[in-house]
């Protein structure tokens, strides 16, 4: 089952994905592109792994850590399918990271791998977008790099757990249609349950939580006026486009 966040005709929605149609609590049925998209979850956290791909280390010329290196990404970066990313003013290196996002289904803490997939709620598809201008060292959590407004598109739906394998699953991303990052969960250096278990050892996971298992080799660098399109086996697509922030009435989110 697919289920997903929406506001239509000015009110918020969660309802069913069905085909290509979305159908809220009334049984109302609304067009994709009808609707506003959003996260499919509201997490009281969002953690993302670094370097969780050796190929992806490799093309970064960095050596693979023994242990999963962990950062915060930001609830204000959240975003949905279809939302524009602000590229921010005086950036120079911005770049996509297609990954699997798992949901926690229910509140829990030091969880076996074992047991791991008994506290997961579903996946779905997270574009961890990087300003590449801000990390000087992975073992410092890049807060800054991943932390902008809008840098964290979630979407476009939840897939419950119960109807994918999360460890054999391809990962695809490309840039105005062209394939630029490919992958594939079996490669995982750390694995969906060993990452539930480990940060479950020493951080409570609460309901609709998020874990980013980290991306493959392939990002490449993008401009306003680009759009992006990340893509989980399985789950779905999600795309957005890049706007410049100056461009934004305002100057900015």
């Amino acid at each position: 089952m697919r289920t997903a966040r929406f506001i239509a005709d000015g009110r918020l929605h969660t309802g069913q994905v069905v085909e290509d149609r979305l159908v809220d609590e009334s049984g109302r049925v609304h067009r994709f592109d009808a609707v506003i998209w959003l996260p499919p979850v509201e997490p009281t956290k969002v953690l993302g792994l670094v370097l969780n791909y050796a190929d992806h280390a490799r093309e970064l010329g960095l050596e693979v850590p023994p242990d999963p290196v962990l950062f915060f990404k930001p609830l204000t970066s959240l975003i949905g399918h279809r939302a524009p990313i602000v590229y921010p003013t005086g950036v120079e290196r911005l770049h996509y990271e297609v990954e699997l996002a798992v949901v926690i289904g229910r509140r829990c803490r030091k969880v076996r791998a074992a047991d791991a997939f008994s506290v997961v709620r579903g996946y779905t598809v997270a574009n961890d977008v990087t300003a590449r201008d801000f990390i000087t060292n992975y073992f410092r959590p890049p807060v800054k790099a991943k932390g902008f407004d809008t840098f964290g598109p979630l979407g476009p739906w939840l897939v419950e757990r119960e109807d994918l394998d999360p460890d054999n699953l391809e990962l695809r991303a490309y840039v105005n249609g062209e394939l630029r990052q490919r992958g594939h969960t079996s490669h995982l250096i750390h694995k969906v349950a060993e990452i539930i278990e480990y940060v479950s050892s020493f951080m409570t996971l609460e309901p609709d939580d998020v874990i980013m298992t980290g991306t493959p080799e392939g990002i490449s660098f993008v401009r306003p006026g680009d759009v992006l399109r990340v893509e989980v086996e399985g789950v779905g697509a999600l795309e957005n486009p890049i706007v410049a922030e100056n461009e934004l009435e305002g100057g900015g989110t």
